[in-house]
């Protein structure tokens, strides 16, 4: 709204300054700053009303002894995130542009997933949530959505079907998988729905300790910005041999107000947590990546990047398998970590909680550096 504000003032009265808003880094900076300093207002607000209403977490049972003291922390402060991320990036951000609709629409729609699991748990007093194969539904949903949206839009179908390779200098298409040129879509449209679906339960599986999931996200988010601005810098992207991808600059500023908005969460969430985000924010944050690194080109780097994220999920799948298989094989369940998700692990090993966050953050780090890094190794 801003930009449309400015830019009208520019054109119609030459007003000085006003033109600052053409630019990808100033209107990303703002939007940072304003995500941020929205997130800290409204945030202690929220986590009052939360109290008030006592919208308090469950703790399992199961778990480590150590969280049954978080009983009663405030959950549901995805929503702090969310409107910390959709107001910035409606006033600074170019509101027509295809992908600043996808992106928004995937973090609405997980968020709102993520909203009714939240619901379900706290004020129905039903632990298990939201069932399942409805929340594979609605991944599946938004899955066929993106591809849609990405495979018919005539102002980006052109590049639809190609993607940046990790390493390498030539490009990938997925048409290339495809039995025929007339199935190339279904190619398509089955690896997004893969990507929405494993990039948003593996973010919601590594909020499971203070500041953890907000972190990593905030890390996270920072590279796919450095990724999204090279991808649309057509100097850059020739000089890296990476795709170029028209009108991706707004993707940087949607992602400068997310970065903000988890920075500002962290301020709640950090140990000892005032706050949860609960699968509200975590499910939303999820939808963004996806959405993000498929637009972006960049989705066959998510196992890089998203490293923690995958590490995390990857834990869980190892720790249920290996489970079903020494139950069927010896009658009795054995486990190779001492609990999963990775995270819980290293907890019930007596690292303190902040010992754990800390050094996946410096890990997070580590793999964005690397990732960015790749691009120049081709």
């Amino acid at each position: 709204m801003l930009y449309y504000l400015f830019d009208y003032l520019d054109k119609q009265f030459d007003l000085a300054g006003a033109g600052v808003f053409q630019f990808i880094s100033f209107r990303a900076s703002l939007a940072a700053i304003l995500s941020l300093l929205l997130s800290l207002f409204i945030g202690k607000r929220i986590i009052n009303y939360l109290k008030r209403k006592q919208i308090g977490e469950t703790i399992r049972t199961v778990g480590p002894e150590s969280h049954f003291s978080k009983k009663g922390t405030p959950t549901m402060g995805g929503i702090i995130i969310l409107i910390s991320i959709i107001l910035p990036t409606l006033l600074v951000a170019k509101v027509e542009n295809v992908y600043v609709l996808v992106m928004l629409l995937a973090t609405i729609w997980m968020g709102a997933i993520g909203f009714t699991d939240d619901y379900i748990k706290v004020f129905l007093k039903n632990k298990q949530g939201l069932r399942s194969k409805f929340k594979i539904m609605g991944q599946v949903g938004l899955g066929i959505i993106i591809a849609a949206t990405l495979f018919f839009h005539p102002d980006v179908q052109q590049i639809a079907l190609q993607t940046n390779l990790p390493i390498g200098k030539s490009l990938f298409s997925y048409a290339s998988l495809a039995p025929s040129p007339g199935l190339a879509w279904v190619i398509y449209f089955a690896v997004i729905i893969f990507i929405v679906t494993a990039v948003t339960n593996a973010v919601n599986l590594t909020d499971g300790i203070d500041g953890l999931a907000a972190g990593v996200s905030a890390i996270v988010g920072t590279g796919l910005g450095i990724l999204a601005y090279m991808s649309g810098n057509t100097i850059l992207a020739d000089y890296l041999n990476i795709l170029y991808v028209p009108m991706s600059g707004e993707v940087v500023v949607f992602l400068a107000a997310l970065v903000g908005a988890c920075i500002g969460f962290i301020w709640y969430n950090s140990f000892p947590a005032q706050v949860f985000m609960g699968d509200t924010g975590s499910l939303a944050l999820g939808g963004a990546f996806a959405a993000v690194a498929i637009i972006i080109k960049m989705e066959l780097l998510l196992p890089i990047l998203c490293g923690i994220f995958f590490v995390e999920s990857l834990s869980v799948i190892i720790q249920v398998t290996y489970f079903k298989y020494t139950k069927n094989k010896y009658g009795e369940g054995r486990r190779i970590f001492k609990m999963s998700p990775l995270h819980h692990h290293y907890e019930l090993k007596g690292i303190p909680e902040p010992k754990i966050v800390t050094r996946f953050w410096i890990v997070t780090i580590f793999l964005v550096i690397v990732t960015i890094a790749l691009l120049k190794l081709r």
